[in-house]
């Protein structure tokens, strides 16, 4: 980070650093604010030090006497720690000064007033009565800290320096009170301020001109000393300060602010009489303040970066191994710092353990330390005191251990609390580095200063992302890339594709709000990864190749350029000319090492690699052991080397480090400076060290850069949060799985044999599943990895491996496909599954999307059930027809019909909204092969009616390219879906585009496929047609009659006269561009040539009742209300009509005609058909009182009479149709195989196997095959959810079911509900099908669990429960045991003539259905009744009724899933709670027996300490956490219950949790209460007695219903809420979690939601949420919106219940 980077970082100039410690809670964390006063006498005049400061000069004995009077490292005591965090006795000054605490406040004022004289005596006394203020009992109670009063004196010298300093501004230095307290306590503070006439100090923008440094002037008569000019409040101010030796050196970057000039003034007046720390947020700019006020005072800073478990040795010296094998002490930083005069930084304060701080007590206080190694660091003037006396030179003191501190050192000290510099500050500092700040740049700082001022930690943790360090840098790269996008920026900043669903919904809100959206993406053209001429472009970014030093270290590995991968890689550049290290972050399996490899190879980069661990620590970070001669060496590690070198370091798995390791990164990624475990120092080479010829300088290579990947943090990856630690210093990249198009092209690669569609079910399956992951409803989310390695295996198994493997290979393998014949998709899947099978409950997901997507796990190849086919009845001769060239009657001739021709009339094209709706694919082949092949539910309207159904062929034969098109009415609508696409679902309302006539009016939509993708709309009542382009959303009407005619039938239809007539679409040559329309029970025809644009009309004189086409050309079968068959042939001029005459042959019949075949049949089906050789013209015709009609010779043959074939139907007669509905609509005709599909509303009795019928609820698919010559009826569920308006639906004429004809021989399907089905009927369809299910299955797959069809041959005598085996061996057959399989009479499985099923765990032994069947009906019916006897017997136990079981069943039902989803996220939930636990791997402590051998090899890390640490993500809880539920048991729940089923709902959510916490007892304690009109508390579940079956969690139940309906009226949700956050909070407990369902019907009541809102956060300990799950109007929203962010949900759904959990157990994991 350049020096410059400076946001508000408020300070804490305290007068003496290291007294004690202020506690402030950070995320639950204490921070340490080191205070304590400073005697010595190493400031300059005219602050001398006392004289009392030095003991009088003794022995020298009497110096090491002095050290063993206090103790360098002891245990707190109990008292030493006094209210506030302030230890005893370390306040106060050393050496014989007087405790400011003993002597009264007029005793006190005078020493002050003494000491100071020039200070103003009434600030001085205002500022002593203050702090006797704060010090208090009053304070005390008010739960205040202390006002270090000791350290008061030196806010008095600052005034008697500077006598125009703002005395509040001292104060705030003392008392940072907005540092530790929480913002309720404020207000106490401020009283007491104001009080004394003191402001908080709670400052805006910065004015110019009032405080700056004016000069630095080095005094060449004094050493160490240099005079500072200063402007203080306006008024002009010099004083002497102590300065470093390193004057002249190179001025960091650093812009001046008018807020910078105060910061630093502030600082040079704190520097002029103590030690100072300063504070700020992560990425203010604290270490670029430090380095321009070192710089200005001519010191050399001394950076050490202090970590968590850093002990108080690693923090004074540390042991080292000299070449030849010994060991010895090595001073720190710290150390050296003061002996050589340097500023040391102690950057990140906040982080050290208390006992670590211990060892900076005495050399804040004293200027004094005691070393490990015995010697001991003397403050400057007690030095040169005791060397005089003792007339000694330095060698001497030297032999006697004892060391001169430097006058000049100085310690600083950075930590993090969070403040930042004001809107407008933070433009000026841009402007200044990167130039004029843009709308979007303004935006930006905007936004960071909304979220660093919310209530809310989430928004607050946001906040410190997007520091002013993250700010710089997008600010820079708008600068260099103007188009780059402002939400891909915060969202890149704050890495919001991993953050908790809570944070990330309330970033998106406020983005939102902001009107920050993201920017729609540009043309999906494939972007260009290239290198030529030594210029790398990636899409529209260039870089210079680099010139490598060593080509052996560029990466090369298997990469294929996709969309995705290459976009990133884009960012990647464009970032790495900005100047910035590159942070990926990613799941595993995501592609981070490879896109971090290719990025390198492209620009030609060596790197160096290092992968971290749990065990890796700062040494072997930094260098690296190895065993040579049979001595332990040290030599560079990879960070090192490619430091030096200039190459770049890439640090794999950094999440899985300590952060206190990966921590020491800091300085070098920031300042390019870092301190090595060894002693040796990285620098840049600006740095004043890098011009001296010390062999331990090392100075950074130009061109080093760093590229760290790390996991996302949390589970199941258990990683540590390296972004949280480090994130804002490198450009951060999220690396998410690929979008679907992008992983198919890259499987495509990986597996060019594959075919498509497994590709596409496997991304389908992985997709859903990494889905379910990110909602933790299952553990791992599976990466494009996983899915890879699939490919790659079918790869081997379907072809030849294209390409060089990853790694190491047989050869053999690859060369023979056949190595794996047997290994089908399911069987690889379920190589990458398996770890997961085992939980139950994660199987079972597993399972069910595998198979929602096509992947038959846990499946067997024998699993086909297909409709069984009945033999078709022998063909019968029904009639004759013949084409007659006159009028049977002979009267008169043939009817010649003049054509009326006119150009088309389109009406104004309109513009309509396509809405894309998402609609989930659900493979229907997963578990058992069948013809249906798939199936959607549109997301219809609950009102909405399926009228009709039309499919656009996509050009192939699979119908999975096909678009189908559906249309609704209420409202009217039109859908339409491409299977096979990853597109959504299109919606295009109609409602607006139809007439409107009287209240009556009920449309009736048809749908016809137009060429080039479009759809012809007709509605028959209004006669309206429209074409519509569902793609680019155009309508364009078409105007059928005059427009008095319109007017003429618009009136009558009005009025409600006139004859009841319509036309209707026939769509036989809907795809060639011709439609036509012909009147039903009228003779109006009506032909539309949208190629011609021409409409074409005629009059027939018959009252049509059925029209069809027969032929390609103009050649129409016409049927009237009598019966009647006419053929009408014509040309564009002119049509005749010739009547065709039938007669009925012997026991013939007229047939009923709903469709016909409009092409010819093919030879070999007519052959087939009638058993015999054929060759003749023919048309398949689907009769409507017969299974299939064939007329042969028809129309062609017109010279002679032409046979009409008829299968009669049997068994089942066809259902009358309902009036006004087309039979067209729910009948197929497929000549290509000679079938009939039409919707069948029952099947007969031989239609099953084994006389089974399948369930009631099912419609039929009768399918009519001539060429197998058989019927077959497939079932098709009804509707899962019939609407509502199914009266309207029965006056409206539609049907339950609409078919239409699809690619491939198959048919679609849509009930009248939505759901869409694609089948195959075609016999060589599903013979292929069958074929490549087979393959998708493999041989090894199915359940570990073996079923055998066996004959048992024995017959059942009665039902008996049979004898327990206490072995419990497997018994196969028989009638003796219980438990066994394949025998009679016994409960068991696989057998018959048991009483009820009883598993023991055993392989199963089936016995055929034939003999289940056989069963005589007497040992049926006892079975039964001794398995009912056995059900009530269950029951009796628990005391439940039948009645009971059943209510309890309905239940469960509806949150079933939801039970399984909770299961799941309460199984991966985490410890959080504090214990204390070993740490390894130290410098000090007990000596660790696991490393013994290291510790002889010179090895220091080999201690280890006992300390109350966080857990480690993931580690298993100590404690359980402790969960309250609250429920609410109100009137108002049973009174609204009838208008939106609350009170069920919240039955349905108590259920839920009982059901999903059972067994988990150890994990989540959890009680249950309710709270109503009449008690607050009302115990519904108690934690030490929760449910233990169904009939004690009904009774919870029953409870509630009859609570809420019998109590008084009132609301008791407040008292409540703080009731069980009081009790909870006061449970020993992991974590601890109040959660209320309520309605939210509080208004009602008087109870405001800033009342609730106190009440849910009262307890800092205790995560409280409010789940409202009922709600009048928007009371719900308007409650939530003024609740605090992240406290509340709305769920009017229950689904969404154990999201909100999830939700809300991992956002308090955060916290």
């Amino acid at each position: 980070m350049s020096p410059s980077f400076l946001s508000k970082c408020p300070y804490l100039h305290l007068g003496r650093l290291g007294g004690g410690v202020l506690q402030r809670a950070v995320g639950g964390n204490a921070l340490p604010v080191l205070v304590g006063e400073d005697e010595g006498g190493d400031h300059p005049p005219p602050a001398p030090p006392a004289p009392a400061a030095v003991p009088p000069v003794g022995q020298l004995e009497g110096v090491h006497g002095a050290a063993a009077a206090e103790p360098l490292h002891r245990e707190p005591r109990e008292g030493d720690r006094r209210k506030g965090g302030l230890p005893r006795g370390l306040g106060r000054g050393a050496g014989g000064v007087t405790d400011e605490r003993s002597c009264s406040a007029a005793e006190h004022l005078d020493q002050l007033l003494q000491r100071h004289p020039g200070a103003d005596s009434d600030i001085t006394a205002r500022c002593l009565s203050l702090a006797h203020t704060l010090l208090s009992p009053e304070s005390k109670a008010l739960g205040l800290p202390d006002f270090p009063v000791d350290n008061l004196s030196y806010a008095i010298a600052i005034l008697d320096h500077f006598p125009g300093v703002d005395p509040s501004r001292l104060v705030q230095r003392l008392y940072p009170f907005p540092a530790f307290l929480a913002q309720e306590s404020f207000k106490s503070v401020e009283d007491v301020l104001s009080t004394f006439s003191f402001s908080s100090f709670l400052r805006g923008n910065t004015c110019a001109g009032l405080n700056e440094v004016e000069g630095v002037h080095v005094k060449e008569d004094s050493a160490n000393t240099a005079e500072v000019v200063l402007k203080v409040e306006g008024r002009k101010a010099t004083a002497q300060v102590t300065s470093g030796n390193s004057w002249g050196s190179a001025p960091p970057p650093f812009v001046s602010t008018p807020y910078h000039h105060e910061v630093l003034t502030d600082l040079l007046q704190s520097h002029s009489v103590a030690d100072l720390c300063i504070i700020g947020p992560r990425g203010c700019g604290k270490s670029a303040v430090v380095a321009k006020m070192a710089h200005m005072l001519g010191y050399q800073a001394e950076p050490v970066l202090v970590y968590q478990d850093m002990t108080s040795r690693d923090l004074v010296q540390q042991r080292v191994t000299s070449p030849s094998g010994d060991t010895a002490w090595q001073f720190s930083p710290l150390v050296t710092a003061a002996l050589e005069g340097k500023m040391a930084i102690l950057d990140g304060i906040h982080r050290l353990h208390h006992g670590t701080l211990a060892v900076l007590h005495r050399l804040v206080h004293d200027r004094e330390l005691q070393l490990y190694d015995g010697s001991r660091l003397l403050h400057a003037g007690r030095y040169d005191a005791l060397k005089t006396k003792n007339n000694l030179t330095d060698e001497d003191m030297l032999a006697k251990g004892l060391q001169r501190i430097h006058p000049a050192f100085r310690i600083v000290a950075l930590a993090e609390p969070p403040w930042r510099l004001t809107s407008q500050e933070t433009n000026n500092l841009i402007e200044k580095l990167v130039g004029e700040c843009d709308a979007s740049v303004e935006q930006l700082i905007s936004l960071a200063s909304q979220l660093s001022v919310s209530t809310d930690p989430a928004m607050r943790s946001l906040a410190e992302s997007l520091s002013l360090r993250q700010i710089i840098r997008i600010a820079k790269r708008f600068r260099a890339y103007p188009n780059f996008d402002l939400n891909t920026a915060v969202y890149k900043a704050c890495l919001a594709r991993f953050l908790p669903p809570l944070a990330k919904q309330a970033l998106d809100v406020t983005l939102e709000s902001r009107g920050i959206t993201k920017m729609k993406a540009g043309e999906s053209g494939k972007r260009v990864c290239e290198v030529q001429d030594g210029v790398l472009r990636i899409g529209d970014t260039h870089a210079q190749v680099y010139t490598p030093d060593n080509a052996t270290k560029i990466p090369d590995t298997l990469f294929f350029d996709i969309n995705q991968h290459v976009a990133v890689l884009e960012n990647m550049l464009q970032d790495w000319l900005l100047g910035d290290h590159l942070l990926l972050v990613g799941n595993q399996g995501v592609g981070k090492n490879k896109l971090a490899d290719r990025f390198l190879y492209l620009l030609s980069r060596p790197r160096e690699y290092i992968q971290l661990h749990r065990d890796t620590t700062v040494q072997s970070l930094t260098i690296q052991p190895v065993v040579r001669e049979g001595r332990i060496q040290y030599e560079d590690s990879p960070l090192v080397v490619a430091v030096k070198t200039g190459r770049v370091l890439v640090v794999d798995e950094a999440d899985k480090a300590p952060t206190h390791v990966t921590c020491v990164l800091k300085t070098l990624v920031e300042n390019g400076e870092m301190l090595l475990s060894d002693g040796r120092r990285i620098v840049p080479s600006a740095h004043p060290l890098a011009a001296s010829q010390d062999a331990n300088i090392i100075i950074s290579h130009p061109d080093f850069r760093m590229i760290v990947l790390a996991n996302r943090p949390g589970f199941p990856f258990l990683g540590n949060d390296f972004f949280g630690s480090l994130g804002d210093l490198f450009s951060c990249h999220a690396i998410d799985n690929p979008s679907v198009e992008s992983e198919m092209a890259l499987l495509r690669s990986y597996g060019p044999d594959v075919p498509e569609e497994i590709m596409r079910h496997l991304v389908g399956a992985f997709g859903e599943l990494r889905d379910l992951a990110d909602q933790a409803l299952i553990q791992y989310p599976y990466s494009t990895r996983e899915i890879v390695n699939i490919i790659k295996h079918l790869q081997i198994v379907m072809g030849s491996y294209a390409f060089e493997p990853e790694y190491e290979v047989d050869e053999q393998v690859l060369a023979e496909p056949e190595a794996f014949p047997d290994d089908g998709v399911a069987h690889v899947v379920r190589n990458v599954l398996d770890f997961d099978s085992w939980a139950g409950d994660a199987k079972e997901t597993l399972v069910r999307v595998m198979h929602r997507h096509g992947i038959p796990i846990g499946t067997s190849p024998r699993n086909i059930s297909l409709a069984k086919k009945i033999p078709l009845p022998a063909p019968t001769l029904a009639a004759t027809w013949q084409v007659l060239a006159q009028r049977h009657t002979g009267k008169t001739g043939l009817v010649r019909l003049p054509i009326d021709a006119s150009p088309i009339r389109y009406r104004r094209p309109t513009q309509v909204n396509v809405s894309h709706l998402e609609a989930d694919a659900v493979q229907a082949r997963s578990s058992v092969f069948t013809e249906q092949q798939s199936y959607w539910a549109l997301p219809l309207y609950e009102t909405a009616l399926v009228t009709d159904v039309a499919v656009s062929p996509g050009g192939t034969q699979d119908s999975l390219d096909d678009t189908i098109h559906v249309t609704t009415v209420a409202p009217a609508a039109l859908y339409s879906l491409v299977p096979k696409s990853s597109q959504p679902l299109k919606q295009i309302l109609l409602h607006d585009l139809l007439p409107r006539y009287r209240s009556a009016y009920q449309p009736r939509l048809k749908v016809a496929q137009l060429r080039n993708g479009s759809v012809a709309v007709h509605e028959e009542v209004s006669n309206t047609l429209m074409m519509i382009d569902p793609d680019k959303g155009t309508v364009v009407g078409i105007q059928l009659s005059s427009i008095f005619e319109d007017a003429a039938e618009t009136f009558m239809k009005k009025i409600g006269s006139g004859k009841q007539t319509y036309l209707r679409m026939s769509k036989d040559r809907a795809d060639q561009g011709q439609l036509v329309l012909w009147e039903v029970g009228g003779g109006n025809v009506v032909f539309v040539d949208l190629v011609n644009e021409v409409v074409h009309s005629v009059n027939i004189p018959l009252a049509l009742s059925s029209f069809h086409l027969v032929d390609s050309g103009h050649q129409w079968l016409a049927v009237d209300e009598d019966g009647g068959k006419w053929l009408l042939r014509g040309d564009d001029s002119e049509f005749v009509l010739h009547p065709v005459a039938q007669t009925p042959k012997d026991n013939g019949r007229h047939v009923t005609i709903s469709s016909v075949a409009p092409h010819n049949l093919s030879d070999f089906i007519l052959s087939s058909a009638l058993k015999e050789q054929i060759s003749a013209p023919s048309r398949l015709i689907a009769p409507q009182d017969a299974l299939a009609a064939v007329a042969v010779g028809f129309p062609d043959l017109d010279a002679s009479e032409n046979e009409l074939y008829v299968w009669e139907r049997k068994g089942v007669s066809q259902s009358d149709l309902l009036p006004f509905c087309d039979p067209a609509t729910i009948t197929v005709t497929l000549k290509d195989c000679g079938q009939i599909i039409r919707y069948a509303n029952e099947a007969p009795d031989d239609a099953f196997e084994y006389n089974q019928p399948p369930a009631r609820n099912c419609f039929f698919l009768e399918v009519t095959d001539l060429v197998n010559r058989s019927v077959s009826y497939v079932p098709v569920p009804r509707a899962s959810q019939a609407s509502p308006y199914w009266a309207w639906a029965a006056a409206a004429r539609t049907t339950p079911l609409v078919l239409a004809a699809t690619s491939g021989q198959g048919v679609v399907s849509v009930d009248s509900s939505g759901v869409l089905r694609l089948w195959q009927t075609g016999s060589e369809g599903i013979e292929r099908a069958l074929v490549e299910w087979r393959k998708m299955i493999g041989e090894d797959s199915g359940e570990l669990r073996l079923d055998v069809e066996r004959y048992s041959g024995e017959d059942v005598t009665e039902p008996k429960h049979g004898k327990e085996d206490p072995d419990n061996e497997p018994h196969v057959g028989g009638n003796t045991w219980a438990g066994g399989t394949g025998g009679r009479d016994t409960a068991g499985l696989g057998g018959k003539g048991g009483p009820y099923r009883l598993d023991a765990g055993h392989d199963v032994h089936q016995v055929t259905q034939a003999e289940k069947d056989a069963v005589p009906e007497e040992v049926r019916r006892a079975a039964r009744e001794m398995g009912q006897k056995a059900f009530k017997e269950r029951l009796k136990q628990i005391k439940m009724s039948e009645y009971d079981a059943s209510l309890y069943e309905r239940f469960v039902k509806n949150v079933e899933p939801q039970i399984r989803a909770l299961r799941g996220i309460i199984n991966t939930l985490q410890a959080k709670g504090k214990e204390r636990q070993w740490l390894r791997h130290r410098t000090s402590g007990e000596l660790d027996d696991t490393k013994l051998i290291e510790g002889l090899a010179g090895e220091r890390n080999i201690y280890r300490q006992r300390r109350e640490e966080e857990p480690e993500v993931g580690a298993p809880q100590t404690h359980p956490k402790r969960l309250r539920v609250v429920v609410d048991v109100s009137g108002s729940m049973y009174r609204f219950n009838g208008h939106d089923g609350r009170l069920e709902r919240e039955m349905e959510a108590t259920l839920m949790v009982m059901e999903a916490l059972e067994g988990f007892e150890t994990k989540l304690k959890y009680d249950i209460y309710g709270h109503s009109g009449e008690e607050c508390a009302v115990p519904l579940v108690e934690s030490d007695s929760v449910p233990g079956n169904n009939k004690e969690r009904l009774d919870v139940l029953k409870t509630m219903q009859a609570h809420a309906q019998f109590c008084l009226s009132g609301d008791h949700t407040l008292e409540a809420a703080m009731s069980a956050v009081k009790q909870v909070a006061s449970e020993e407990a992991d974590e601890r979690f109040v959660i209320l369902l309520s309605d939210a019907n509080l208004e009602r009541y008087g109870i405001r939601p800033s009342e609730l809102a106190k009440a849910l956060t009262a307890e800092s300990s205790v995560n409280t949420y409010a789940i409202f799950i009922g709600s009048l109007g928007d009371q719900a929203d308007r409650l939530t919106k003024a609740l605090p962010a992240g406290h509340s949900f709305v769920c009017l759904d229950l689904k969404k219940i154990p999201q909100i959990l999830q939700q809300i157990f991992t956002s308090a994991m955060i916290k």
